[in-house]
């Protein structure tokens, strides 16, 4: 093999396998070898890494599944096309972010390589993740660190090949985006289910200080509950929450739901009966939690399914998500 090598050993992380076909994969996009090129023989690859024959016909097969190489009888492998890499960051790992990530890679061909990472909301993880990615690859898919301002960072990815999820109440037009209204948009949400309010004496919003969540929807649902004539409160020290009779809960982190419920029943009262509950974005477990928990959520498939296209077709896109209403029994 007369092309150069990086990699000169193999490791325990993977199986030899993939790392081989990783390797391969490699050089494809960094153009050691081009579209048509034909790839060193299996018995030339085997002696090289020290390695089997069939550690190498399995790579290739790895590589054929994956639409970079093929092979014509008789003859050696070539290359057909480049691998297309994505970096796709996100916030941090929650079910509904999964729903969004299965989706995204589920509408991609094999031969797009998608690194997902989370910069768990700090920023100089995010700033460095963002550094060191520029220039490495095809297409950039991120949840911006903010949802008022554009991180400056991002700024040094070209803007076609950007793409914004979720947070998005910054100018952003030179961008392509698949955002949340969490003003709005909620706020329309919460009166589709004004008539479920009006059993309660009182709605609750829970807001953690340490939520990284857009403050904006506190004004917005303070505004609905002014408008609608409910009385309401906005508690932020949601540790020594106490449940009560006839009044009903907005909890927009996850952990706060189960507490709500498991609260409520240290006290003998019934989620859905005795007092009301709303969560913001939907998990498959709330079909079945306390006999169903109503949520106000985007479609996170929808939103994989959108950035999937933008990857592949390079198409400009510039949308706002509505917010759906899950009504389940805990209204």
């Amino acid at each position: 093999m007369n092309k150069k090598n990086n990699i000169t050993r193999f490791g325990q992380q993977t199986t030899k396998v993939q790392q081989l076909a990783d390797k391969i994969s490699l050089a494809i996009s960094i153009n050691e070898f081009r579209g048509g090129d034909s790839l060193p023989s299996i018995n030339q690859i085997s002696n090289k890494y020290k390695v089997s024959r069939d550690t190498v016909f399995k790579a290739f097969t790895n590589l054929r599944e994956r639409g970079l190489i093929d092979s014509i009888p008789g003859k050696n492998y070539f290359v057909t096309n480049h691998l297309t890499k994505v970096l796709l960051l996100l916030d941090q790992y929650t079910p509904f972010k999964e729903t969004l990530y299965n989706s995204f890679i589920k509408n991609l061909p094999l031969s797009y390589k998608v690194d997902l990472l989370f910069h768990q909301y700090n920023q100089k993880l995010f700033d460095t993740i963002i550094n060191e990615s520029v220039g490495k690859y095809n297409k950039y898919v991120v949840m911006n660190f903010d949802n008022e301002k554009l991180s400056t960072a991002l700024k040094k990815i070209p803007a076609n090949k950007l793409l914004l999820l979720d947070f998005g109440k910054f100018e952003k037009a030179q961008y392509s985006y698949v955002c949340q209204d969490f003003d709005n948009n909620l706020y329309t949400a919460l009166s589709s289910l004004q008539n479920e309010f009006l059993k309660y004496e009182e709605f609750i919003m829970l807001f953690p200080k340490e939520l990284k969540h857009p403050l904006s929807s506190q004004d917005y649902f303070i505004k609905f509950c002014k408008e609608h004539h409910l009385k309401s409160k906005i508690i932020n020290n949601v540790e020594t929450l106490q449940i009560e009779k006839n009044k009903v809960y907005f909890a927009i982190k996850q952990q706060d739901v189960v507490n709500v419920v498991k609260s409520g029943r240290e006290v003998h009262l019934k989620c859905g009966k005795d007092f009301g509950l709303l969560a913001y974005n939907d998990i498959p477990s709330y079909d079945v939690i306390e006999n169903g928990i109503t949520s106000l959520t985007i479609n996170w498939e929808i939103m994989g399914n959108k950035a999937a296209k933008f990857v592949l077709d390079n198409t400009p896109i510039h949308e706002y998500l509505p917010t759906e209403v899950k009504l389940r029994h805990s209204l």
